[in-house]
């Protein structure tokens, strides 16, 4: 195994090298506001594991899989490329026999019990609803499986969840599956009480892509001006004894709700084409990237380390054009910068040149500084200078001592300077 440089920081600055060319040129950049959409490669969802043992079960059910050669490969992430508190899972497999997909699964602490686990998924042509689910790849699935919550309102996959009885609590679950931008969100209004048909959930009947992306709702029959009125402020409302697909927040640029609503739903069994259709029609609809959503592309796509041999060099060589990039960008800004300080000299001396011309006194150069010590040599230097300059100068004579008027003379004395009594 080739021992890599520290990836994040290579490509960062890789990132980084036109944000570097445009500034030395003087030009400002501002970035989009505007979520990226979801690439059409790409499948992603995430749920809780109520369970202790996650890892454990990770570990169980791919090792299962790639004896059966039905994951081509697995393999857990070190510590030190992870964050504190996670822990992440890759994975790579066939579909149709020729497309790779590389998911990658991570599991962080969740404030409840148990953890929150993030899927994301990649092929290599755009995403076919008929390709098995990736989080089958990562779990085993059973009837009361601890990984199958969904994040937002803790209801199950593959199950026909019953709204709660309660109105405030009804209320709340609609609206959190309303701001969902992970899951698409199906409510299924029961005309009357079914039977044992029509409890079952109509997930399952959708394409393996869509099993653990889509969540069912069941409103019981007096429950639908209650759920009505919690979707009121969204602007959409399901039909009695009918279905709609939730838009979500923000809804798709293409929704309507009329496209995505059934007048009626049969819960006896039968195959609902009608529903099935709209569901799958809104799935494919273009939609925003999820909250938090970009990162794990972005680790998937740039921190992928499941690779092969052939997947080794080809990312070697790509590292290679990056540095070198870089490498360009960083040689274009020096000459940039070493340019604009010639300028600056030039402009300097032909100043200089004008003021002598004018007369004007031209100003000696700064003298270089030498070492903290030098300095404070120079400084005492002046100081004792100073002083010596303040210092008495000493005479040949001692002063004459001044005598006070009336002191230590005889009656009748002058001296030579003293003014005679009529000048008094």
């Amino acid at each position: 195994m080739i021992a890599h440089p520290p990836r994040r920081a290579i490509l960062a600055f890789a990132r980084r090298r036109h944000v570097v060319t445009a500034l030395t040129n003087g030009i400002i950049l501002i970035s989009a506001t505007v979520p990226p959409t979801t690439p059409s490669t790409v499948w992603q969802t995430r749920g809780r594991h109520t369970g202790p043992t996650a890892p454990d079960v990770l570990r169980t059910h791919l090792q299962a899989l790639k004896d059966a050669e039905t994951v081509q490969d697995f393999s857990e992430l070190p510590d030190t490329d992870t964050p504190e508190g996670e822990t992440a899972f890759e994975a790579r497999w066939l579909v149709a026999e020729e497309v790779t997909v590389r998911a990658r699964l991570r599991l962080a602490e969740w404030s409840g019990q148990g953890q929150e686990w993030t899927l994301t998924a990649e092929a290599e042509r755009p995403w076919d609803q008929r390709w098995p689910s990736p989080a089958a790849m990562f779990w085993s699935w059973d009837a009361d499986t601890p990984w199958g919550n969904e994040t937002v309102t803790g209801e199950r996959f593959l199950a026909a969840n019953p709204l709660p009885a309660d109105d405030k609590e009804l209320r709340r679950a609609l609206r959190a599956a309303l701001r969902d931008t992970w899951t698409v969100h199906l409510v299924v209004h029961e005309a009357m009480t079914p039977d044992e048909r029509g409890r079952r959930s109509l997930v399952p009947l959708l394409p393996p892509g869509l099993h653990h992306r889509v969540v069912e709702h069941r409103a019981a029959p007096h429950q639908l001006r209650t759920v009505n009125w919690a979707l009121k402020e969204s602007g959409v409302e399901v039909p009695r004894g009918g279905a709609l697909v939730l838009p979500g927040a923000p809804a798709p640029a293409d929704y309507d709700a009329a496209d995505y609503s059934v007048r009626s739903v049969f819960l006896d069994g039968t195959h609902p084409t009608e529903l099935l259709d709209a569901v799958r029609r809104f799935a494919e609809l273009p939609r925003p990237l999820p909250e938090g959503a970009d990162a794990a592309l972005t680790a998937l796509r740039e921190e992928w380390q499941l690779l092969t041999p052939a997947e080794e060099l080809a990312r070697e060589r790509k590292l290679v054009v990056m540095y070198k990039e870089a490498l360009e960008a960083m040689t274009e800004s020096r000459d940039l910068y070493r340019e604009a300080a010639e300028h600056a000299h030039e402009a300097l001396a032909a100043y200089r040149e004008a003021a002598a011309e004018a007369g004007e006194p031209r100003q000696a150069p700064a003298r270089k500084s030498g070492s903290p010590f030098q300095q404070l040599g120079r400084t005492l230097e002046r100081f004792k200078e100073t002083t010596k300059s303040l210092r008495p100068v000493a005479s040949a004579a001692p002063p004459a001592r001044a005598e006070v008027p009336g002191q230590n003379r005889a009656p009748g004395a002058t001296g030579g300077d003293e003014p005679g009594a009529t000048d008094r």
